[in-house]
């Protein structure tokens, strides 16, 4: 798997490794090889965000990350060589925000949203309460293998 970053911007050896175990855990759950896969991760502040969201969610609101995925179902992946699976785009303010409102690290808000955006890339929502339950319980399923679940 293949996690490009937009110029210029890094992440840590650490955040880095947890990411590609993260995403490498929702793709082993989707049946779907690692080793094909590409993801482009953006990191934002909070007005590109907002106009993101607003642009294409006609939501004009600051959001922690949005996710836009390259295919509409997973059955249209194709067969053989790379799938570029879509783009994350998180909000490092809104990271920071939420990292000390629920009383952890900042590393871990960020790993929490890129699980929860590489799972909208694979087709995942939380619009209907059956779909959240089942969003949130694959999220735990991520985290908890990672070692950074809930406490």
């Amino acid at each position: 798997m293949n996690i490009y970053f937009e110029d210029g911007q890094v992440v840590t050896d650490n955040v880095r490794e947890t990411m590609e175990k993260a995403a490498g855990k929702c793709l082993e759950l989707e049946g779907i090889p690692e080793e094909r896969v590409d993801i482009s991760v953006t990191f934002v502040d909070a007005e590109e965000i907002r106009e993101l969201n607003c642009q294409y969610r006609d939501i004009d609101r600051v959001t922690d990350v949005l996710s836009f995925p390259q295919y509409d179902d997973l059955n249209d992946l194709p067969d053989f060589g790379e799938i570029c699976l879509g783009d994350v785009v998180i909000c490092k303010e809104r990271a920071e925000e939420q990292a000390e409102e629920f009383g952890h690290s900042f590393e871990r808000e960020i790993i929490y949203l890129f699980t929860h955006s590489i799972l909208h890339l694979l087709g995942y929502d939380h619009m209907e309460e059956e779909e959240k339950r089942e969003m949130r319980e694959r999220e735990e399923e991520v985290m908890n293998y990672l070692g950074i679940g809930r406490e």
